[in-house]
């Protein structure tokens, strides 16, 4: 199954999306809209590796080396992983004639990955129930998934130039 992937596309589908998904979090940025700070996926990371996966709040934990890096490092690598599995579940030929609903699909549908695991183990709560406004939270991740599978469709686009 592996070999028959165009791993190319993958590569240029993971960044472009992630690269979209950063244009996104800039525009809010501009609007006083905070987006998640990859340094502290960075830590949460970092500090996996003396067994600790879950934080009460991951701002409190200690600083770690380099956490900055892993973080943006591992944001990329994620989207990568993300169209990586998006392929796999698609028929061959989506990439050859890319549509947007299925890519759109799957972005709204990889929310599931920060309501259920990263944010309940930073300290957020499921589906960022902890934060000071559960709803806007959860709003801004759908809409940024949602951006990152029109990532993954625009990237495909792009990709056909070539």
């Amino acid at each position: 199954m592996f070999a028959t992937i165009d791993w190319w596309a993958v590569i240029v589908m993971g960044i472009g999306a992630t690269a979209l998904l950063d244009v996104w979090g800039l525009l809010l940025s501009k609007l006083g809209i905070r987006s998640l700070n990859y340094c502290m996926v960075g830590r949460w990371l970092s500090l996996m590796r003396y067994g600790q996966f879950k934080h009460l709040a991951i701002n409190n934990a200690a600083a770690q080396q380099n956490e900055c890096a892993i973080g943006w490092f591992s944001h990329y690598l994620i989207g990568v992983i993300f169209a990586l599995l998006f392929l796999l579940l698609m028929p061959s030929s989506w990439l050859a004639a890319p549509s947007l609903a299925p890519a759109l699909l799957f972005g709204l549908l990889s929310v599931a990955m920060p309501f259920f695991v990263m944010q309940p183990a930073l300290g957020l709560g499921i589906a960022a129930a902890k934060t000071p406004a559960p709803m806007a939270a959860r709003v801004k991740s759908i809409l940024s998934h949602a951006v990152f599978g029109v990532g993954l469709y625009l990237s495909a686009i792009v990709l056909l130039q070539f």
